[in-house]
Order: C-alpha cells, then structure tokens, then sequence
C-alpha cells in the first residue's frame, strides 16, 4: 500500500517548481546574491511580490507569509494541534502531514516492555490519532514505528522542503537543506493556517 502523504517525485518536482519561480522575483526585488536559507525561505513565500522583506527590523515586527510543504507532528504536541484543526472546520490537512508515537514511551525497564506500557497508558491517545489522522488525510506513524526524526528523515526528507515540525530535534535534518519550525526551548515561532509565520 502507497502512503497517502509520501514524498513523491511529483510533490518534490511541485516544490522546485515554485521555489525557481519564487526566486527569480525575490533575486530581481533584492538584486543580490542570496543564501541558503534565504533560497529556502523566500522561495517559499505565499507572496513573493508583495511580502515585506526590511532588513534590519526588530525581530518580531515583520510576518512573512510562508507556505510550508509538509507538516511533521510527535504524538505529546499532535493531540492538541489536531484538536486545533478540527476546530477550523477543514476536511483534510492542506500539506502533507503525519503523526509520529514516539515521545509518549518511556524507557524505564527495556524496549518491549516500555512499548507495551506506553501502548496500555496511552491507548485513548493513540486511538484518538489514529482516527484523527485517517480522518483528516494525514499519516499515522504507531507506538514501535520509529523515532520521529529518523523516520522523517528516511521517509519524507527532501532539499529544498520547508516543514512544520513540532519535535524539537527534527531539524537535525537540516543539513539535507531542509528548513524547519520547530517550538522548543521555550522560543517559539508560530506558523498560522493560513501560511503566516510569526517570528
């Protein structure tokens, strides 16, 4: 069976597609080179004509308006995002997006009766993902599927993606060229449905 959210040669294509597009009016705007992440980020603004880009502004003082490939959720923070979404009235997830069981496992005494602990302590969680992710389009990744960073890595990960993730340690991937938003260390950054990342 095909994963309904995977990272497919037409997504990926979709991606570049739109980040060429998207620099060659943020190039003509700044007429200098740019990094990295400035090709990544601006390449992902939902407008690219338009958007404020002042440098030197105060931090916090300017919203960019970003459109994020995919979304990547661990199973502690996806309970109250998904309880979030469904209060927006939407039918299924406007990116990619899946939910990883991982971080509700704890290791006390050894790997599969950790895993069989988790499973019986948080039985009403898992579930409520689960249904949850079928119903609104997303993926589901179980208790003993793998951790979230890794999985992500090995399953999603592509250059040039900007994703929404809400595990600290997932931007270890970034040195495939991904960027990534993540809420931790008490920082946080906020990315509205709407595409509006708030700094």
């Amino acid at each position: 069976m095909q994963d309904p959210v995977a990272t497919t040669p037409e997504l990926v294509q979709k991606t570049y597609q739109t980040l060429h597009k998207n620099l060659e009016i943020i190039r003509k705007r700044l007429n200098r080179p740019l990094t990295l992440a400035e090709k990544i980020v601006y390449g992902h603004l939902k407008d690219p004509q338009n958007q404020s880009l002042e440098v030197g502004t105060p931090l916090g003082s300017v919203t960019l308006q970003l459109l994020p490939d995919r979304v990547c959720m661990q199973d502690a923070t996806a309970q109250m995002a998904i309880l979030q979404f469904m209060q927006s009235g939407r039918k299924k997830a406007a990116v990619p997006s899946t939910i990883h069981c991982d971080h509700l496992i704890q290791a006390h005494v050894g790997a599969s009766q950790d895993l069989k602990t988790a499973i019986d302590t948080n039985r009403e969680v898992y579930d409520f993902l689960k249904s949850s992710a079928a119903k609104y389009g997303m993926g589901f990744w179980g208790p003993g599927s793998g951790i979230i960073h890794q999985v992500f890595l090995e399953q999603y990960a592509y250059p040039g993606g900007f994703v929404i993730g809400t595990d600290s340690h997932t931007p270890y991937s970034q040195w495939r060229g991904i960027v990534h938003d993540c809420h931790w260390g008490g920082r946080s950054r906020c990315l509205r449905g709407d595409g509006r990342l708030l700094f």
